[in-house]
């Protein structure tokens, strides 16, 4: 039985008022023109992507700006960030995007900011897509895995046809002229058997606002690429981001940020974080489907096929209604949702039991370690001694 994630609640904590949802990732389009080796949407445990609609019809963008405005409203939401998903979200036109994020800002409650970033892969990124983005106030992150050709060999097309000269030129266009104000940074996936410092510098030549590393998605029932799991074993991702983050922390290029290592900091310093793979903050962010199903962050996907799933969609049902199911629930609860090895564990405040999605072991749910627990142990230890040295005697 799957359905492990209803043995998360705890007592405790079922009596507290649920934490709004802050972030909409709205699935425009259900379909890519990439087909990268390593992407968890097409090559996961879950297939429900091929009875998806490929575009989200007008119809359901419609209720689902009235849902989110409705949401807003009804707690008072002083901001909330709308992120525009796939598949590839360009495949549905920039024009469509941008009257759906227009749609939104009227729906919210006055003083209320909508901020709107869209995630591509860059392919169909052209000066003049980006400047109607631009016209509606729209972001654009760029999924890349580093600043060379070599590192993007697994982003390649349906023919097998690199994506890189394609995703260069979008970088180029973002990272100068009149476009670097619409640049939200890039998100990167992590391949231990590349050269951290030339991935690393080579992404700073494309001068990113920020960068996001992400660990691949995987969980102890198919752990990720090069991480057998059971005890004792190496740490390749820890390692490959303390030498990234050496890099950073001793060198003025700080001003480019790097989510990861900041919200570590900021834990490590009692400060809150928001990140989805550190800390014990409530995570805040539910999906819409090109269908109008209200899913779950479909990384739970890895897990098994409906893992993610709610039952709910925004024609029938609120974001409250979301706020109820118990796998969001367990989401909320903190300590209570994690492993009794992490809850007695000394870096639970920073670690936060890591990526939900990443605990997932076959016939026993989500209540278990993150498969990365050596890697961000590792780490943590590794920012940790830094900032002590930082700090003097």
């Amino acid at each position: 039985m799957h359905g492990t994630v209803r043995a998360a609640r705890d007592p405790v904590t079922d009596g507290l008022p649920p934490v709004p949802f802050r972030q909409f990732v709205v699935k425009v389009n259900s379909r890519c023109n990439l087909a990268c080796r390593y992407c968890y949407m097409y090559f996961a445990a879950d297939p429900g992507w091929r009875h998806q609609p490929v575009t989200a019809s007008s119809r359901t963008l419609r209720h689902t700006a009235r849902r989110i405005g409705e949401h807003a409203t009804a707690h008072g939401l002083p901001a909330v960030s709308l992120v525009l998903h796939g598949g590839e979200p360009l495949l549905s036109g920039p024009a469509v995007l941008g009257a759906f994020a227009d749609a939104v800002r009227a729906r919210v409650p006055p003083g209320c900011a909508v901020h709107v970033t869209l995630q591509t892969n860059g392919v169909l990124l052209t000066e003049e897509t980006l400047t109607t983005l631009a016209a509606h106030g729209i972001t654009v992150g760029l999924s890349l895995d580093g600043g060379l050709a070599r590192h993007n060999g697994q982003r390649v097309d349906h023919a097998g046809r690199p994506a890189w000269p394609a995703v260069e030129r979008a970088a180029r266009l973002l990272a100068t002229g009149p476009h670097r104000a619409s640049y939200a940074g890039v998100l990167g996936v992590i391949d231990p058997a590349t050269d951290p410092a030339e991935v690393y510098e080579s992404l700073l030549r494309l001068a990113p606002p920020a960068i996001d590393f992400l660990l691949p998605h995987g969980n102890w029932s198919r752990p990720p690429p090069g991480l057998p799991a059971g005890p004792g074993r190496p740490t390749p991702y820890g390692d490959w981001l303390c030498a990234v983050f050496d890099l950073w922390w001793h060198a003025d290029r700080r001003r480019t940020r790097i989510r990861l290592f900041q919200e570590c900091l900021a834990l490590l310093l009692g400060l809150p974080a928001a990140t989805e793979s550190l800390g014990l903050q409530p995570f805040t962010a539910v999906v819409v489907e090109t269908d109008g199903g209200v899913e779950q962050v479909d990384s739970l996907k890895t897990a098994y096929p409906g893992a993610a799933a709610t039952g709910l969609d925004v024609f029938r049902h609120s974001f409250d209604d979301a706020l109820a199911h118990p796998g969001v629930t367990a989401r909320h609860t903190g300590l209570a949702a994690l492993a009794d090895t992490c809850r007695s564990c000394p870096l639970v405040q920073v670690c936060g039991g890591g990526h939900y999605a990443h605990r997932y072991r076959d016939g026993h749910g989500f209540r278990n370690p993150s498969v990365y627990c050596a890697d961000l142990q590792r780490l943590i230890r590794h920012i940790t001694a830094a900032l002590r040295r930082a700090a003097g005697p």
